[in-house]
């Protein structure tokens, strides 16, 4: 691509998700995800009503006088987004691709969180780690996310979203924010997402596109597996044909449900053809009432 051009993609998107980050998602964000650890401050001598248990006895013994630990609220945290950056994103039959929303989506995220004075990190993965930009701040550093995800050509077509995962624990030493954007058309990754949400509090983004869930009724259908490379031709005027793969998909879902709701992870849905905006405030929302 141009540099010219993906100037222009890279702007475009800045105006479009700064905006509704500072608008819509930062008071959202900041009361969903705001610092939850406590940091040591400082001593100070031992008031009547502190507890007890707070008492720093190595700085008392060496004063003679009680002293107590005072601590404060960790508000910088780190956020990691991974994102499917496989084959099947290259998808979509309406508004856009797969891999145009989760552009987007990464870019609301990623503001959301310097609004709020956090880093953010991204890693790329399709069946293996395509590339890791480290948690930094700033909107210098945002916009080379925005621009890498627009330009980034993966090595691979595979998805392995176990892969990701892993990789994440390993790099990523400190408990995080880490928002999974995937179409989740992977299998055998439950066990990694499970560890790696013990490890970090881990958020499905799950994007599709309407005609992954309905086939249309237009007679013979030549499908490609962007993955595998594997040509398949669908008699789509077949009723039964049809609604086979409704149930199919209908399982596949209901599946990854029960996959999220064992691991213990929140996920959003979200479609090609519908604003984002609805289901992350929603999300923001039924959070912040939990916590």
């Amino acid at each position: 691509m141009e540099t010219s051009e993906l100037l222009k993609k890279v702007r475009k998107i800045e105006i479009k998700t700064r905006g509704l980050a500072n608008q819509i998602f930062s008071g959202e964000y900041h009361s969903v995800f705001k610092g939850r650890g406590m940091a040591f401050s400082e001593v100070r001598e031992y008031q009547i009503g502190d507890d007890i248990r707070s008492i720093d006895w190595n700085v008392t013994a060496r004063f003679n006088h009680p002293y107590v630990k005072v601590y404060e609220e960790e508000r910088e945290l780190t956020v990691m987004i991974l994102v499917d950056v496989s084959g099947s994103e290259v998808f979509g039959t309406s508004t856009q691709l797969k891999k145009d929303l989760a552009i987007e989506l990464c870019a609301v995220l990623a503001f959301s969180a310097i609004q709020n004075n956090d880093k953010v990190g991204i890693i790329f993965f399709s069946d293996i780690i395509e590339k890791f930009i480290p948690p930094k701040k700033g909107r210098t550093h945002i916009l080379r996310i925005i621009r890498e995800l627009i330009d980034f050509k993966p090595q691979h077509n595979k998805t392995n979203i176990s892969e990701a995962l892993i990789y994440l624990r390993n790099v990523i030493k400190k408990r995080s924010i880490a928002f999974l954007i995937s179409d989740f058309i992977d299998q055998g990754f439950e066990d990694a997402l499970k560890i790696a949400n013990k490890k970090h509090d881990v958020v499905a983004i799950n994007i599709y596109d309407y005609r992954e869930k309905e086939l249309p009724k237009i007679g013979l259908l030549s499908l490609f597996d962007a993955e595998t490379g594997v040509y398949q031709l669908v008699d789509t005027s077949n009723t039964m044909v049809i609604e086979k793969y409704k149930n199919w998909y209908r399982k596949r879902d209901e599946n990854l449900k029960q996959i999220f709701r064992r691991c213990g992870v929140d996920s959003i849905k979200i479609r090609t053809d519908e604003s984002y905006v609805q289901p992350l405030m929603n999300f923001f929302r039924l959070r912040e009432k939990r916590w």
